[in-house]
């Protein structure tokens, strides 16, 4: 069975956007994962098919209204479908490498794009809605959220990446940042690559990898530190 995404927002056309290129493209192709559009206004009650209203209790922007969007997530998630729930919010829990890995293996994801100042917290709470964040930063709308959170799951999906194991040893797979890479010219404006790389030696390479990996997350993501399942070499 194929991963099956599902992406509600108000801007269709934003989608499959870079996911119809490279190697999600060519997956979409394949069938390996599919891509549906809901168009939230559809499910508007009024001739304006509106979507938005004042936030209760004053204050700047707009809400997205607990109605409208609960008929859409119905519509897009009828009763019995299995995928998660996901509202693409910069107040939800970080995007982690683990919940990625955690979707790809799951039947898909129905995403919720927001829009304006937020959503009705009341559809939140209604529809079981997972909040989710790629960042802390703001974002016009969900729909890059989505994208990004997309670009990560279906390069997992099986037999999209050429090599499986190449996943295996990226940034966040074991709690450390990912070690330097090089490759040919072996001398580039009088740097080169260092000799542990091209003496054969697989263990000592290993080991200089793995060091270089504790080196980069000690000096740009230290938070991550204590998240290392292996013991840090010293």
């Amino acid at each position: 069975m194929s991963f099956a995404a599902s992406v509600l927002t108000l801007y269709p056309e934003m989608f499959p956007g870079a996911l119809g290129l490279s190697l999600a493209g060519r997956a979409l192709e394949a069938g390996t994962w599919s891509l549906e559009t809901v168009q939230i206004r559809d499910f508007a009650c009024d001739r304006h098919r509106t979507v938005d209203d004042t936030p209760a209790g004053g204050g700047a922007g707009m809400v997205m209204r607990a109605d409208v969007l609960a008929k859409a997530i119905d519509h897009a998630s009828p009763p019995g479908d299995p995928r998660p729930r996901l509202l693409m919010s910069p107040r939800g829990k970080p995007l982690t490498q683990a919940r990625v890995r955690e979707l790809a293996a799951g039947p898909g994801a129905v995403i919720v794009c927001g829009r304006f100042e937020g959503v009705d917290q009341r559809v939140i709470e209604a529809r079981r809605l997972e909040e989710v964040s790629v960042g802390d930063f703001i974002l016009s709308g969900g729909e890059p959220a989505a994208l990004v959170l997309l670009d990560a799951v279906v390069r997992l999906l099986p037999g999209v990446m050429g090599n499986a194991v190449s996943g295996e040893e990226e940034s966040f797979e074991n709690g450390l940042l990912e070690h330097p890479h090089y490759t040919r010219p072996q001398e580039f404006e009088g740097r080169e690559i260092p000799d542990v790389l091209i003496s054969g030696n697989h263990k000592k390479i290993a080991a200089w990898r793995r060091a270089e990996a504790q080196k980069l997350t000690q000096e740009r993501r230290p938070d991550l530190l204590g998240a290392a399942p292996q013991p840090l070499v010293k």
